[in-house]
């Protein structure tokens, strides 16, 4: 087990390069199997959730060739199971993605219920809405999701809750399917237009993804196609955090100001400055920052995987801030280890009531989740004193090089060996 050891009180001062997005990754990775030609995928973080996901889609037979950290090519025309292992599931709750598209292409697929970041219910009903919609015979028996048709025939899917992961798994079950298929009520997220463009590369016909309705063109058969995925914008959100958190000055590169829209306007209404060019937003704080109020919401409104990061900030802001949480219900599992560090937040259902301190002091935490995982990071990065973050295999799971990122900002932070007493030590010298 590993764990960071962060020295706080350096601001963050420098450029850092945004890769790729990884829940776009996760969508197309599981289209690209959807053809038997070969598909090259550009601009991959090389996070654990896809590798895992890569290692699912060699199970059942895809030739998955890396030609590098962030490229990958994938052949599905040897893919001799529709049956994903529970033990993929169980570590990346986006392998469902390969319901859709196995559905899609060989009209059957059998998927573990999933698994991943524990942060409320999830359910996956409205996924089965769509397939059922379609003329799928959809069962869920021991833990199994059994969907199988005949045919696959479009029709008009009306979804009862924005859903990212029902948007994406119909998309890739319509789009072979065969006539019209129109999703309403769909999530516009840039990662649902990035998977929409990807499958359209390989000669899918959706129009519409961006907007709450998706209208979506059987075709008989797709090809080939080299494609690059979206910068991340949750990873760009989190270092733009982490700069106005340590009063830094911090150019992020390869990012779309546009997906960071909600974001950067907490930031300037709290006090920080946003300055936005074409493919990069600078962040440059000098004080401390004010409070606010955030209320989470499908984009583009502020994002739920935003919402432990921008409360860790304005749990150091001036004045009372009220976070409001309306995606997940049990995303609030950070403010115990937040409150072990000084953080003064109460917590009433979907709602965090945040007085903001002065510091931070450091102190043993753990990583509930990735989102959360990060926001501790950032807390770390600000308190007084060494802080210990374990448990994180959480944040591994969506942050690329998390820490060697940070440390060419001026961060002090080391990953060590948790059971390594002198590994810890020669950390904590180094970073002193």
């Amino acid at each position: 087990m590993e764990e960071y050891i962060i020295k706080g009180g350096k601001p963050l001062v420098g450029e850092v390069t945004i890769g790729g997005a990884k829940n776009a990754a996760l969508g197309i990775l599981a289209a690209a199997i959807m053809t038997d030609e070969t598909v090259t995928i550009d601009n991959l973080p090389d996070v654990r959730d896809i590798n895992v996901l890569l290692q699912a889609m060699e199970g059942i037979g895809a030739h998955i060739e890396r030609v590098n950290r962030h490229v990958v090519r994938i052949n599905g025309s040897n893919i001799g199971s529709v049956n994903i292992d529970y033990e993929y599931i169980r570590k990346i709750r986006a392998s469902y993605y390969l319901l859709g598209a196995l559905l899609g292409k060989y009209k059957k697929a059998q998927v573990a219920l999933p698994g991943g970041c524990n942060i409320g219910s999830r359910p996956i009903d409205q996924h089965i809405k769509g397939f059922k919609a379609l003329g799928a015979t959809v069962k869920v028996d021991q833990g199994m999701i059994d969907a199988q048709a005949d045919e696959l025939i479009g029709n008009h899917i009306y979804l009862d809750v924005v859903s990212v992961g029902a948007t994406i798994n119909i998309m890739l079950a319509s789009c072979m399917a065969e006539g019209k298929t129109i999703i309403e009520n769909a999530a516009k997220e840039p990662h649902i237009v990035d998977v929409a463009n990807f499958l359209n590369s390989m000669g899918a016909n959706i129009k519409g993804a961006g907007t709450d309705v998706i209208r979506i063109k059987g075709t008989d058969k797709l090809h080939g196609s080299e494609y690059s995925i979206v910068p991340d914008q949750i990873e760009a959100g989190t270092f733009m955090v982490a700069a106005a958190a340590t009063k830094g000055d911090v150019l992020l590169k390869n990012v779309i100001p546009k997906h960071l829209e909600a974001i950067s306007a907490k930031l300037v209404e709290i006090g920080a400055e946003v300055e936005e060019f074409d493919d990069a937003v600078r962040v440059i704080a000098k004080k401390r920052l004010g409070s606010t109020h955030v209320k989470t919401l499908p984009y583009p409104g502020f994002p739920t995987d935003m919402q432990p990061q921008i409360a860790t900030l304005l749990a150091l802001s001036e004045g009372t801030s009220i976070v409001t949480e309306s995606i997940f219900e049990n995303r609030f599992k950070y403010v115990d280890e937040l409150a072990r560090m000084g953080a003064t937040i109460t917590v009433e259902g979907n709602t965090a009531i945040i007085d903001g301190t002065e510091e931070f002091k450091g102190a043993i935490v753990s990583a509930p989740d990735l989102r959360a995982g990060a926001a501790l990071v950032i807390a770390g990065l600000v308190a007084d004193g060494f802080t210990y973050v374990d448990q994180i295999q959480y944040i591994q799971r969506g942050y690329e090089s998390f820490e060697e990122k940070l440390q060419a900002l001026g961060a002090s932070i080391e990953r060590v060996d948790v059971d390594d007493e002198k590994e810890i030590q020669k950390a904590k010298l180094k970073i002193s």
